[in-house]
């Protein structure tokens, strides 16, 4: 009786498992699976944190705002140490040269006492000599020239509000949060329901080193968001130093287009950082970079479409649609219009697979 007893506890707790799986498996098959794919520094963890303001609870957790300020002040003293460093290899003459006593003050910080975290009080000890560097005109000249170097876009925004940054009782608001910028390791999952369809975002890391990791989220894709720094044209990705940013996307962009596992999976291409390119295009020559452009240099439409034209010809079958955007993944606004486009696109291309069954 025992034993029996005991194959009929098992066969019901079999049975609850696999109605479960069952289910689970129903839920993820009505999933819209979302895979966030760009070379290093494009913006797609950026669109992620839009995610969270526009479809998940409107703001970060206690928690991720406490990490956030951390990560910000490692941001700026981490920019302001390239911007030094540039600076004397381009050997600009400093506004004040009494100004050069204090550079220890900020060098002294290593890339391990970065990854370990910066305090408040030590952030605020360092934030004037910080401040007092970028009212120089060689560290801002030095700025200027930042496509020869690598440094991110941002640190303007920070060190434009670095006496509200170094306060002690500051909380990083939502714009602060978009503004920051860390380097995605691995991969990260994120689900949200909008207008009762769950949305599975998969980000992953863009730098080469973490691409070997996009072949694990290659099954059961819906749709592909492909990011491009748009405003990156006269800039070369971190890990060779000679590669164009451009070129790079488009090499990985032509890689995953052309893929047979993608044959029925839509991608859209999304050419972000536009207000950077509007404020880039008139300063720096595109024909320097691309002897191919034979548009007017000075119009932003003209080198967004030229961009825009090299990714849709390195695709082999030119009879699947092709959707673009442009985008400035730190305007909430911008995205909010982009993606519900974007969301009416793919739910229409897929309703047959994402009814309920």
């Amino acid at each position: 009786m025992v034993g029996l007893c005991c194959l009929k506890q098992n066969d019901d707790q079999t049975r609850t498992i696999e109605k479960e799986l069952q289910k689970e498996r129903k839920q993820m098959r009505r999933q819209v699976k979302l895979l966030l794919l760009g070379s290093g520094e494009s913006g797609k963890s950026t669109f992620i944190k839009q995610m969270v303001i526009i479809h998940g609870p409107g703001e970060f957790t206690a928690d991720e705002v406490r990490a956030y300020r951390q990560q910000i002040y490692q941001n700026v003293i981490s920019a302001m140490r390239v911007l030094l460093d540039a600076r004397q290899k381009l050997n600009f003459e400093w506004e004040k040269p009494s100004r050069e006593q204090n550079v220890e003050k900020v060098m002294r910080f290593s890339m391990a006492d970065l990854l370990r975290g910066i305090d408040q009080a030590t952030f605020a000890e360092v934030t004037p000599i910080v401040r007092d560097f970028w009212d120089d005109e060689a560290i801002k000249q030095t700025y200027e020239q930042r496509n020869l170097f690598q440094i991110s876009d941002s640190c303007i925004y920070f060190f434009e509000n670095i006496t509200r940054v170094a306060m002690p009782d500051f909380y990083p608001t939502n714009r602060d949060i978009l503004f920051c910028r860390k380097a995605t390791r691995g991969i990260t999952e994120h689900v949200f329901e909008i207008q009762k369809v769950p949305f599975r975002f998969i980000d992953v890391g863009g730098q080469r080193s973490q691409r070997q990791k996009w072949f694990q989220c290659f099954e059961d894709i819906t749709s592909i968001l492909f990011m491009v720094a748009s405003s990156e044209y006269d800039q070369v990705i971190l890990e060779d130093r000679r590669t164009n940013r451009v070129v790079e996307s488009r090499s990985i962009f032509e890689t995953i287009a052309n893929n047979k596992t993608f044959a029925h999976v839509s991608i859209i291409l999304f050419m972000n950082k536009s207000d950077l390119l509007e404020k880039k295009v008139p300063k720096s020559d595109i024909r320097q970079y691309f002897s191919d452009f034979t548009g007017d240099h000075k119009s932003v439409r003209d080198v967004q479409f030229f961009l825009v034209d090299k990714f849709e010809k390195s695709r082999k079958d030119r009879r699947r649609p092709f959707f673009y955007h442009f985008t400035t993944a730190i305007d909430t606004e911008n995205i909010r219009r982009v993606f519900r486009d974007c969301r009416e696109s793919i739910l229409e291309r897929n309703l047959n697979t994402l009814m309920m069954q």
